[in-house]
Protein backbone atom coordinates (compact mmCIF):
# COMPACT_ATOMS: atom_id res chain seq x y z
CA UNK A 1 0.00 0.00 0.00
CA UNK A 2 1.31 3.54 -0.89
CA UNK A 3 1.28 6.31 1.02
CA UNK A 4 -1.67 7.88 -0.86
CA UNK A 5 -3.47 5.33 -0.65
CA UNK A 6 -3.52 5.07 3.11
CA UNK A 7 -4.09 8.97 2.95
CA UNK A 8 -7.25 9.89 3.21
CA UNK A 9 -9.18 12.99 4.55
CA UNK A 10 -10.52 12.64 8.24
CA UNK A 11 -13.79 12.25 9.29
CA UNK A 12 -15.74 14.79 11.46
CA UNK A 13 -15.21 12.78 14.44
CA UNK A 14 -11.39 12.43 13.90
CA UNK A 15 -11.36 16.30 13.77
CA UNK A 16 -12.92 16.93 16.88
CA UNK A 17 -10.45 14.27 18.37
CA UNK A 18 -7.78 16.20 16.84
CA UNK A 19 -9.12 19.62 17.78
CA UNK A 20 -8.88 18.14 21.76
CA UNK A 21 -5.51 17.45 21.60
CA UNK A 22 -4.84 20.77 20.43
CA UNK A 23 -6.87 22.34 23.04
CA UNK A 24 -5.20 20.27 26.14
CA UNK A 25 -1.44 21.93 24.78
CA UNK A 26 -2.86 25.67 25.23
CA UNK A 27 -2.92 27.19 28.43
CA UNK A 28 -2.39 31.14 27.31
CA UNK A 29 -6.25 33.26 26.29
CA UNK A 30 -6.38 35.08 23.47
CA UNK A 31 -8.23 38.16 22.99
CA UNK A 32 -8.87 40.32 19.46
CA UNK A 33 -9.96 43.70 19.10
CA UNK A 34 -11.24 44.74 15.66
CA UNK A 35 -10.89 48.55 15.14
CA UNK A 36 -13.03 49.61 12.00
CA UNK A 37 -13.09 47.20 9.94
CA UNK A 38 -16.29 47.84 7.69
CA UNK A 39 -16.75 44.89 4.95
CA UNK A 40 -18.60 42.40 6.01
CA UNK A 41 -16.82 39.72 4.08
CA UNK A 42 -13.92 40.50 6.18
CA UNK A 43 -15.80 40.49 9.59
CA UNK A 44 -17.72 37.12 8.89
CA UNK A 45 -13.49 35.97 8.29
CA UNK A 46 -12.17 37.30 10.94
CA UNK A 47 -14.95 35.83 13.33
CA UNK A 48 -14.23 32.52 11.41
CA UNK A 49 -10.30 32.26 12.54
CA UNK A 50 -10.93 33.85 15.66
CA UNK A 51 -13.55 30.47 16.36
CA UNK A 52 -10.96 28.26 14.77
CA UNK A 53 -7.98 29.53 17.19
CA UNK A 54 -10.09 29.46 20.18
CA UNK A 55 -10.36 33.55 20.84
CA UNK A 56 -12.07 33.75 23.81
CA UNK A 57 -13.18 37.25 23.30
CA UNK A 58 -13.75 39.70 20.53
CA UNK A 59 -13.94 43.50 20.69
CA UNK A 60 -15.23 46.30 18.13
CA UNK A 61 -14.67 49.35 17.91
CA UNK A 62 -14.97 52.42 15.92
CA UNK A 63 -17.74 51.62 13.05
CA UNK A 64 -16.84 47.75 12.76
CA UNK A 65 -19.13 46.24 11.08
CA UNK A 66 -20.97 43.52 13.98
CA UNK A 67 -20.70 39.80 12.93
CA UNK A 68 -24.43 39.56 12.91
CA UNK A 69 -24.62 41.50 9.75
CA UNK A 70 -25.90 39.08 7.14
CA UNK A 71 -22.67 39.01 4.65
CA UNK A 72 -21.02 38.61 7.99
CA UNK A 73 -22.96 35.62 9.10
CA UNK A 74 -22.81 34.33 5.29
CA UNK A 75 -18.74 33.97 5.30
CA UNK A 76 -18.65 33.37 9.18
CA UNK A 77 -20.97 30.26 8.82
CA UNK A 78 -22.37 30.93 12.60
CA UNK A 79 -19.30 31.36 13.60
CA UNK A 80 -20.39 34.56 15.58
CA UNK A 81 -22.14 32.50 18.42
CA UNK A 82 -19.28 30.61 19.63
CA UNK A 83 -16.94 33.58 20.05
CA UNK A 84 -18.31 36.48 22.72
CA UNK A 85 -18.56 39.87 20.92
CA UNK A 86 -19.70 43.07 22.12
CA UNK A 87 -21.16 45.98 19.77
CA UNK A 88 -18.03 48.51 18.36
CA UNK A 89 -17.67 51.33 21.15
CA UNK A 90 -14.33 53.66 20.67
CA UNK A 91 -11.73 52.57 21.09
CA UNK A 92 -10.31 53.35 24.80
CA UNK A 93 -13.26 51.91 25.93
CA UNK A 94 -12.11 48.88 23.98
CA UNK A 95 -8.70 48.55 25.15
CA UNK A 96 -9.85 49.26 28.93
CA UNK A 97 -12.36 46.22 28.51
CA UNK A 98 -9.86 43.96 27.48
CA UNK A 99 -7.29 45.39 29.86
CA UNK A 100 -9.79 44.71 32.70
CA UNK A 101 -10.04 41.11 31.35
CA UNK A 102 -6.26 40.58 31.81
CA UNK A 103 -4.93 40.97 28.29
CA UNK A 104 -2.01 42.89 26.98
CA UNK A 105 -2.46 44.60 24.11
CA UNK A 106 -0.34 43.60 20.54
CA UNK A 107 -1.14 45.39 17.82
CA UNK A 108 -0.58 44.65 13.89
CA UNK A 109 0.59 47.27 11.96
CA UNK A 110 3.16 48.72 10.23
CA UNK A 111 5.26 51.47 12.58
CA UNK A 112 8.29 52.42 12.94
CA UNK A 113 8.77 50.73 16.22
CA UNK A 114 7.19 47.49 14.85
CA UNK A 115 8.65 43.79 15.60
CA UNK A 116 8.52 40.72 12.99
CA UNK A 117 4.94 38.75 14.22
CA UNK A 118 7.94 36.24 15.15
CA UNK A 119 9.96 38.27 17.35
CA UNK A 120 6.49 39.93 18.88
CA UNK A 121 6.04 39.53 22.62
CA UNK A 122 2.97 37.24 21.89
CA UNK A 123 3.18 34.85 25.02
CA UNK A 124 0.70 34.80 27.44
CA UNK A 125 -2.38 36.46 27.59
CA UNK A 126 -2.59 38.65 24.96
CA UNK A 127 -5.37 40.20 23.10
CA UNK A 128 -4.07 41.37 18.79
CA UNK A 129 -5.40 44.08 17.61
CA UNK A 130 -5.85 44.98 13.95
CA UNK A 131 -7.40 47.83 12.23
CA UNK A 132 -9.45 48.74 8.87
CA UNK A 133 -8.95 48.10 5.47
CA UNK A 134 -7.78 51.11 4.42
CA UNK A 135 -5.82 53.08 7.28
CA UNK A 136 -5.63 50.40 9.99
CA UNK A 137 -4.88 50.45 13.67
CA UNK A 138 -5.95 54.44 14.54
CA UNK A 139 -3.26 56.21 16.57
CA UNK A 140 -5.25 56.02 19.42
CA UNK A 141 -4.83 52.32 19.15
CA UNK A 142 -1.46 52.56 18.15
CA UNK A 143 -0.73 54.88 21.35
CA UNK A 144 -2.46 52.28 23.37
CA UNK A 145 -0.76 49.03 22.58
CA UNK A 146 2.05 47.28 24.56
CA UNK A 147 3.52 46.58 21.25
CA UNK A 148 3.06 46.60 17.59
CA UNK A 149 4.11 43.82 15.10
CA UNK A 150 4.13 43.18 11.74
CA UNK A 151 4.28 40.44 9.28
CA UNK A 152 6.98 40.13 6.62
CA UNK A 153 6.50 40.12 3.62
CA UNK A 154 9.06 39.88 0.28
CA UNK A 155 6.81 40.27 -2.25
CA UNK A 156 5.98 42.84 -4.32
CA UNK A 157 2.68 43.72 -2.05
CA UNK A 158 2.60 45.76 0.75
CA UNK A 159 0.21 44.88 2.80
CA UNK A 160 -2.40 41.72 3.06
CA UNK A 161 -5.80 41.66 3.76
CA UNK A 162 -7.08 42.41 7.13
CA UNK A 163 -8.99 39.08 7.42
CA UNK A 164 -5.93 37.35 6.09
CA UNK A 165 -3.17 39.27 8.72
CA UNK A 166 -5.56 38.31 11.32
CA UNK A 167 -5.32 34.68 10.86
CA UNK A 168 -1.37 34.75 10.30
CA UNK A 169 -1.06 36.85 13.69
CA UNK A 170 -3.31 34.11 14.94
CA UNK A 171 -1.66 30.98 13.47
CA UNK A 172 1.69 32.36 14.98
CA UNK A 173 0.33 33.44 18.43
CA UNK A 174 -0.99 29.33 19.30
CA UNK A 175 2.36 28.11 16.81
CA UNK A 176 4.59 30.04 19.29
CA UNK A 177 2.91 28.24 22.49
CA UNK A 178 2.24 25.03 20.92
CA UNK A 179 6.21 25.25 20.03
CA UNK A 180 7.46 25.74 23.79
Amino acid sequence: MTTADARRQLRATDVKRLNRGWRRRTESRLGLLVESVTQPFNVGSIMRSAAAFGVEHLWLAGNATPPTHPGAQKTGLGTERLVPWEPAVPVPDAVRAAREAGFRIVAIELTTDALPLHEAPLDGDVCLAVGGEDHGCSPALLGAADAVAYIPQIGRVGSLNVAVATAIALAETRRREWAR
